[in-house]
């Protein structure tokens, strides 16, 4: 007599899996240019429970323009997706780390010149994220993303000094729903 009568819904199951399109630096290079990309590659992964929270990994590598750097970046992340119709809107939160891929940038990396150890730890990160989609079909959603990623934490080995990376990436993807 106590259980309801109306049946309870969830929602579905949903997985999505986006890419990063362009990743923006708040940070100038040290003549006061602008850093800039060439690309950027990897996946933003999200699994969203019936109960509208989800988890998610993001793995990519952004290229620096005119040379043979990147730096890399990975992210947990939990996330909340607004339950509207139609359009989906998400916001979440994530924590990982950044490094820096290159010849010179591995931590144990040394100078044979001077023999001092000059490459960089790997540095902590943290971020927050919106995304906006709309349903293509009850099954299918196509959405955009903003990252705002803070990675200020980067620290060169031998000398203590933090380069900081923080910036933005937009990205795109589709969610599927089961």
């Amino acid at each position: 007599m106590l259980l309801s009568s109306s049946p309870i819904f969830a929602g579905p199951l949903t997985i999505s899996l986006g890419i990063p399109q362009e990743h923006t630096f708040t940070e100038k290079n040290e003549d006061g240019s602008k850093i800039e990309t060439d690309g950027s590659s990897g996946y933003f992964l999200g699994i969203k429970f019936p109960v509208g929270f989800g988890l998610g990994i993001d793995s990519y590598k952004t290229k620096f323009k005119g040379d043979t750097s990147k730096i890399v970046t990975f992210m947990y992340n939990v996330f909340y997706q607004f339950p509207i119709p139609v359009i989906n809107i998400t916001i979440g939160l994530g924590s990982g780390k950044t490094t820096l891929d290159c010849s010179a940038c591995a931590e144990d990396y040394t100078d044979p010149e001077s023999g001092y150890k000059t490459g960089y730890k790997a540095g902590e990160a943290s971020q927050w994220y919106t995304s906006f989609g709309i349903q293509l079909s009850q099954l299918i959603d196509i959405h955009i993303s903003y990252r705002s990623v803070t990675s200020k934490k980067i620290e060169q080995v031998y000398s203590g000094t933090k380069v900081n990376y923080s910036g933005n990436v937009t990205g795109i993807g589709l969610a599927f729903s089961f």
